[in-house]
């Protein structure tokens, strides 16, 4: 059975993010449009199969790649939680989870 996914204020400002930046760089939003179904297609498959991305330094947060962005999400009881998403041609120096 999938488990309910819940998003983060930071993971939604991400996205959101993300999302606009395609946009604005494009002048058209029929890639953000792509980005966001692939976006959404890989987290339910993890919401039925939340073993499926790889273990971080944290037990219960995984990774799962997607193009070129890093989902980072916390499996708990009965939920799944988004924290971030990252691209990865940013700074690695300024991630944080």
């Amino acid at each position: 059975m999938a488990k309910k996914i819940s998003w983060t204020p930071r993971a939604l400002l991400d996205r959101l993010e993300i999302l606009e930046y395609w946009s604005n760089r494009n002048k058209s939003k029929v890639y953000s449009k792509k980005l966001y179904e692939l976006f959404a297609s890989n987290i339910k498959l993890v919401a039925k199969n939340p073993e499926l991305g790889k273990t971080t330094e944290f037990p219960s947060v995984r990774v799962i790649i997607v193009t070129n962005y890093l989902i980072y999400y916390n499996i708990g009881d009965n939920d799944i939680e988004i924290l971030t998403i990252w691209d990865t041609r940013r700074d690695p120096k300024k991630f944080k989870l």
